[in-house]
């Protein structure tokens, strides 16, 4: 009985162990249902049928200076025939009591034209993901900055979702500015 008890133990911390390192090592995956979202974004957006999404290596020293988090894959070229047709940054923010997904798309100008929630997790605050009150984020640039509640219409009952997705619109289009100031991605 004692020998099985630490046989299972041995089990258990060997499992634990392979799934600590299988777990964190190595860049950071799309998972299948976030990648046909956002494939589904750049077609209907770009008016599309095939495109190529090629992420954007930014060095780790450059992502220390963004106000977003630019590794593994959340930063990519929509090319079309090798030809340049936007950009798209994949990224998440907080809501209430969990995260949900987004995505802001921009013209090889680098200027906004449509930002998407991708995947909501919540039963409250999902007017966020209304067109209608996404379109104000639309044409912006890197460098501008929006403020809630002003440039940016306050949501009843997605308060929080609400000024959560004004501050990560802000925060990539400060990253994209200083991308686009050093030569990462071209305006």
């Amino acid at each position: 009985m004692l020998k099985e008890s630490k046989n299972r133990i041995l089990i258990m911390a060997v499992l634990c162990a392979a799934f600590l390192f299988f777990g964190f090592s190595g860049e950071d995956k799309i998972s299948p249902r976030l990648q046909q979202k956002l494939n589904a974004a750049v077609q209907s957006t770009f008016e599309l049928e095939e495109f190529q999404l090629k992420p954007i290596a930014v060095t780790p020293a450059l992502n220390q200076q963004t106000a977003v988090e630019l590794g593994g894959e959340n930063l990519f070229r929509i090319l079309k025939e090798d030809a340049l047709v936007g950009y798209a940054y994949l990224g998440q923010a907080p809501s209430m009591k969990d995260i949900f997904d987004y995505v802001v798309l921009f013209t090889p100008d680098m200027a906004v034209k449509k930002s998407k929630v991708l995947i909501y997790r919540e039963d409250y605050g999902r007017q966020i993901g209304s067109q209608r009150w996404l379109k104000k984020f639309i044409g912006k640039q890197p460098g501008d900055v929006l403020a809630y509640g002003e440039d940016v219409d306050a949501i009843s009952g997605a308060t929080i979702s609400a000024k959560s997705m004004t501050k990560a619109i802000n925060e990539v289009l400060e990253s994209m500015a200083l991308l686009t100031q050093e030569g990462v991605v071209v305006q």
